[in-house]
């Protein structure tokens, strides 16, 4: 499906990165991953720079060309009772910052019919108390989806993915925890990664710009307290 592809993936060291990583493998492309963590690929912090411009190289010159980018990797998590300006900054960096200057970076390289996905979160609509650095990136990813796949039409197709729970470890849950979505069951990183090569492949050549929601319709759910089984309890109430 993607033989002699070649797919650019931030975060690819572990969780969902690895696994959409996995994907491309098992479909024939060549994986670029950088993380900060140990990989075969690249080690490097995604918030410098020079860090994405050594890479970006890397990619250039060992294959010359790049058909997917799939900007995935982690911003940090801290709300504004911790959260430092350098902190938040720092999340921004690598949430917001460093998928819009790869994007830069490889803009000469992308190949006819190249695609970006960036990896977004339901939290760009909705939020829990103390997360303001990560829920601002993933906020900012989202409208920089857009915004790209104006500026780039007609040459790369832009779309992200707004995960909900995820968990990298393959839990089985039962009760509550999967009852309360409404599919009946939690996500795994394969429900994202199955969504990434969709929107890489020529069956998605007419969506752009979009962002789709993978997190088994929790955000769908109006909640009221004390109607259909739902009750809140929260300390001071």
């Amino acid at each position: 499906m993607f033989q002699d592809k070649v797919a650019v993936i931030t975060g690819g060291a572990q969780g969902i990165g690895k696994c959409i990583a996995e994907e491309f493998l098992k479909n024939g492309a060549s994986i670029c991953v950088i993380d900060k963590r140990p990989n075969g690929y690249f080690v490097g912090d995604l918030a410098e720079e020079e860090t994405l411009v050594r890479f970006a190289e890397k990619v250039i010159t060992e294959h010359g060309k790049v058909d997917y980018l799939i900007n995935n990797a982690l911003p940090l998590m801290k709300g504004i009772a911790k959260c430092s300006y350098e902190d938040f900054n720092y999340a921004l960096r690598v949430g917001v910052t460093a998928p819009f200057y790869l994007t830069k970076l490889f803009l000469p390289h992308f190949t006819p019919g190249a695609a970006i996905v960036n990896i977004s979160s339901s939290r760009n609509r909705m939020s829990q108390p103390q997360t303001e650095s990560y829920t601002a990136a993933k906020g900012g990813i989202s409208a920089l989806t857009h915004a790209l796949a104006v500026s780039l039409g007609g040459k790369v197709r832009v779309n992200s993915i707004s995960p909900g729970w995820i968990d990298t470890a393959y839990t089985e849950y039962t009760g509550a925890d999967a009852v309360q979505h409404p599919v009946g069951r939690v996500g795994n990183p394969l429900d994202i990664a199955n969504m990434v090569l969709y929107l890489c492949s020529d069956k998605a050549g007419f969506i752009t710009g979009e962002n789709i929601c993978i997190d088994g319709g929790m955000t769908k759910q109006m909640i009221y307290h004390n109607d259909f089984g739902w009750t809140l309890n929260k300390e001071g109430l």
